[in-house]
């Protein structure tokens, strides 16, 4: 045992694992990715998660849910959902909002064991989320520790997505800075008439999320052929999540 391990040891602190070859694999179809065809020629993981807190840096994931879509549709049956122990204990406020339970957690698998089989899943896809920076916070910071290095994934926002449409559809510029205008997922949904799923539920806020995406995207292109540059340049404004 070297130095630095034992350090680690004496701190609490698990060693990093080698980079998975899923992960090298992902990284490297992420970057070769072609921004100029049409959006029903990617593969997108719509990802959430539940937390224990806001805050990237002291608080943990303790739910993961993610759906696909292939073709602008979402594909039946392809998701990925797991409960994650996080390594603190879990606030109370915390259960009030997503219904997560010490004892529900209490035989689930820690991040570590949780992230190989996310990393797969997402393999190759563009990551959706709703405010998807925080999620990929969490996620990143995850992948740092337990695989080396972070996914490379690029991520598509509907909440900046839904901005976007809000100012392609509102004739006054003043109305785009109404503060009565909600962006909150369940009031999105509520707005455009989408299907309702439970709301946070790592799962079911994916599913959510998904169902805005299409929604979104397809009002966006407007009939048109929309590419994921062309999406990207009419959200000039958007910060783009890698």
């Amino acid at each position: 045992m070297t130095i630095i391990t034992r350090l680690r040891a004496l701190l609490g602190m698990t060693t990093r694992r080698a980079v998975l070859p899923a992960l090298d694999e992902n990284n490297r179809l992420c970057r070769a990715l072609d921004q100029n065809l049409p959006l029903e020629e990617y593969a997108f993981t719509v990802l959430d998660t539940e937390l224990t807190g806001l805050s990237a840096r002291k608080e943990e994931i303790v739910s993961i849910g993610a759906v696909r879509i292939r073709g602008l549709s979402i594909v039946p049956g392809e998701s990925f959902s797991s409960l994650v122990r996080p390594s603190i204990p879990l606030p109370k406020v915390s259960t009030l909002i997503h219904r997560i339970t010490p004892e529900a957690i209490a035989e689930a698998p820690p991040l570590s064991d949780v992230l190989p089989g996310l990393v797969e899943f997402c393999k190759g896809t563009l990551i959706v989320g709703h405010h998807v920076g925080l999620d990929m916070g969490f996620i990143n910071r995850a992948c740092r520790r337990h695989l080396g290095r972070p996914l490379a994934n690029p991520c598509l926002d509907t909440m900046r997505m839904a901005m976007l449409w809000r100012e392609h559809r509102t004739p006054s510029h003043y109305e785009r800075f109404n503060l009565s205008i909600s962006y909150v997922l369940t009031d999105l949904a509520e707005e455009f008439g989408l299907p309702r799923f439970t709301a946070h539920d790592a799962l079911g806020d994916a599913m959510q999320t998904a169902y805005l995406f299409l929604y979104l995207a397809k009002k966006i292109a407007r009939n048109d052929t929309l590419t994921l540059k062309g999406l990207f340049r009419a959200g000039q404004s958007w910060r783009w999540y890698l």
